[in-house]
């Protein structure tokens, strides 16, 4: 079989270096790159043009979640997979809705692992057992769902619509950051783009917007 190239993802170089050293003796495995940071694993991608990256949740500055949906964005082909030591409700949906392929505690077994990367890079999802099939299934559907209605909406993206959303409901910066699962500065561009896309000037014309588009149910 053709090599699989992976590019690792890890701000904690200790754990990067062992994730490589496990990897490293996988003959159908080849590291094609590293990185420690999410904006790094974004230029890495478009460097070594990777078939699967392997990243972890929790980085400082971007988040490996924000991280993944940039990388999709722009890069449809390529798998992803996240990697965190927190495993909760929340961070799945919120990977899943950045579009991620696959999903591992950071103490699975090295059997684990290598089967996650060979079914993201054949095209199927991978999620650790705790995580049900309902609950997958449920999340792809409402991710689906926002998009549908997204694109009715001025051909805002699903993350626009989400932060749009959330200003209507009277959330600042922080706060929507913190329930994105996001930077501020990626609260403040995009609603920068929506003010652009829909010809508004401040964020009272964005609430008045959602409110008349019944974005928002008051």
């Amino acid at each position: 079989m053709n090599k699989i190239k992976i590019i690792l993802v890890d701000d904690h170089q200790l754990l990067l270096e062992g994730i490589a050293a496990m990897l490293s003796n996988i003959e159908y495995i080849n590291i094609v790159g590293k990185a420690s940071s999410g904006e790094e694993a974004i230029n890495e991608v478009e460097a070594s043009k990777p078939d699967v990256v392997l990243m972890d949740i929790m980085m400082q500055g971007m988040t490996g979640i924000e991280a993944s949906r940039w990388i999709k964005e722009q890069n449809t082909g390529v798998k992803i997979i996240l990697i965190s030591s927190d495993v909760n409700e929340k961070l799945v949906q919120l990977a899943v809705q950045a579009g991620v392929d696959g999903y591992l505690p950071k103490n699975v077994h090295k059997e684990t692992l290598i089967e996650a990367i060979k079914s993201v890079n054949e095209g199927q999802r991978y999620f650790s057992k705790d995580v049900t099939n309902l609950v997958m299934d449920a999340m792809y559907n409402a991710q689906d769902k926002t998009k549908s209605k997204s694109n009715n909406d001025g051909e805002l993206t699903s993350r626009e619509f989400e932060v749009l959303q959330q200003l209507a409901m009277g959330k600042n910066n922080h706060e929507i950051a913190d329930e994105l699962f996001i930077s501020v500065r990626t609260v403040e561009t995009h609603k920068a783009n929506l003010m652009s896309k829909l010809d508004l000037k401040n964020a009272v014309d964005l609430v008045k917007y959602a409110i008349k588009n019944k974005i928002i149910e008051i």
